[in-house]
């Protein structure tokens, strides 16, 4: 098994692979496969666990499930987290990679995709931005924050501006480097864990705070699972984030109890 740098570059040749496979692909659109899924998801994943099972390692791809699951380290992948985005060519998709160990997260690597910045982090050991240290926004107060989101925000949270961009593991990466100033998931549904581990290592070596909106543990291992993520540059903001959040999940509930509540549709996120 690769030691700790060795594993960080077999993530790199993987993001390497798929930003190969896709540079060459003309047809981006569905692939007729399974709901959401495009030509993109399956050329991309296809080229990852090539690169990933040749290391010897075991993997959780969003497309394609659960490969060689009894070997010591396991990636988590999402070969292309923004594959709507890459759909329709809007440059702001990526490659996102987490091998966990026993302990759990032990490295990432997010690329932007096809020839952003790489974000890497090794457990115990800082994260990186195309090779230079991070560290997040020390913002304390909702009022001054500009935050990501995923969902729908149903009400002003108090927030200065918000932001939408379609890639959990990008929009997590920049609470990283203090490019946002918090992140928060607002869908009924959640993420799973393929969208914001690799970004959650990258996050937390940082010194930014992530955690789910439910208290639930964040390593998850199997496809069905699925968290509510919220992170931020600092505890203050991280506070108030889930305050927020809070607020809309319980509105929700009266008025999905209440005569006449609408239901939202679940769709694939990026």
């Amino acid at each position: 098994m690769p030691e700790d740098p060795d594993l960080v570059s077999v993530l790199h040749a993987a993001a390497d692979a798929v930003a190969g496979a896709l540079g060459g692909l003309e047809d981006w659109g569905l692939a007729g496969t399974r709901d959401g899924q495009y030509r993109s998801d399956l050329a991309a994943d296809a080229a990852a666990l090539e690169v990933l099972d040749r290391a010897g390692l075991g993997v959780l791809s969003e497309e394609s499930g659960l490969h060689e699951p009894d070997r010591p380290v396991l990636v988590v992948v999402d070969p292309v987290d923004g594959s709507t985005n890459a759909s329709r060519r809007l440059p702001f998709y990526a490659t996102s990679l987490c091998a966990l160990d026993d302990k759990g997260p032990l490295a990432a690597v997010v690329a932007q995709l096809p020839d952003g910045p790489r974000y890497e982090a090794v457990r115990g050991q800082g994260s990186r931005r195309d090779g230079r240290p991070v560290r997040p926004s020390v913002c304390r107060e909702m009022g001054r924050a500009v935050v990501g989101v995923n969902g729908w925000p149903s009400r002003h949270l108090g927030w200065r501006q918000y932001r939408a961009l379609g890639s959990a593991a990008l929009e997590l990466c920049a609470v990283a480097d203090g490019r946002l100033d918090g992140f928060v998931d607002l869908s009924r549904r959640g993420l799973a864990p393929w969208d914001y581990l690799g970004a959650l290592l990258v996050c937390q070596e940082s010194g930014a705070h992530v955690v789910d909106g439910e208290g639930r543990d964040l390593v998850v291992r199997v496809s069905g699972e699925r968290r509510s993520v919220v992170g931020a540059g600092t505890a203050e903001l991280l506070d108030q984030l889930l305050s927020g959040r809070s607020e809309i999940v319980e509105a929700r509930e009266r008025e999905r109890v209440s005569p006449g509540g609408g239901t939202e549709r679940h769709r694939k996120r990026g």
